[in-house]
């Protein structure tokens, strides 16, 4: 029997998902209680557990998975200190930059507006300038990092 592929119409429009049009699942709509991290915060949470277990006198061995998510986020993190991600989001919350956008920014790093573009569909919505100024905020940001 061949495989029958599945439509989008038989999916009830609630439960479709496309981040270039920024729909997402309830859970994931704006709120407090759920929001798409930084890489860099990822990082900082983890190391914060990981050195919470080694200094614990029980201390017991951490799962494979948590080790390799540790350090696939200190590998991609581009932020040094939870100040600089502070100031990137509150900026990028001032700009109304949704949630998830502003995790791909700050994880992506696009260098230009073309690759924002291109990497971050949504985006789109915001004029070239817009877009070079985000980047450049970013950036500036990055640099005053300590």
């Amino acid at each position: 029997m061949a495989d029958t592929p599945i439509s989008n119409n038989a999916v009830p429009e609630e439960l479709i998902e496309d981040a270039a049009e920024l729909k997402f699942p309830k859970e994931f709509e704006e709120s407090d209680s759920c929001k798409a991290l930084f890489n860099s915060e990822v990082f900082l949470l983890l190391d914060n557990r990981k050195q919470q277990n080694e200094a614990a006198e029980d201390e017991g061995e951490l799962p494979q998975v948590f080790l390799k998510t540790h350090s696939y986020t200190q590998r991609f993190s581009r932020f040094n200190n939870m100040d600089t991600i502070k100031a990137v989001r509150v900026s990028l919350d001032h700009k109304e930059v949704m949630a998830y956008e502003a995790a791909c920014l700050a994880n992506l790093l696009p260098e230009t507006v073309e690759e924002v573009k291109a990497l971050i569909p949504s985006m789109e919505r915001y004029s070239a300038e817009e877009l070079q100024d985000l980047l450049d905020d970013i950036k500036t940001k990055r640099s005053f990092q300590a």
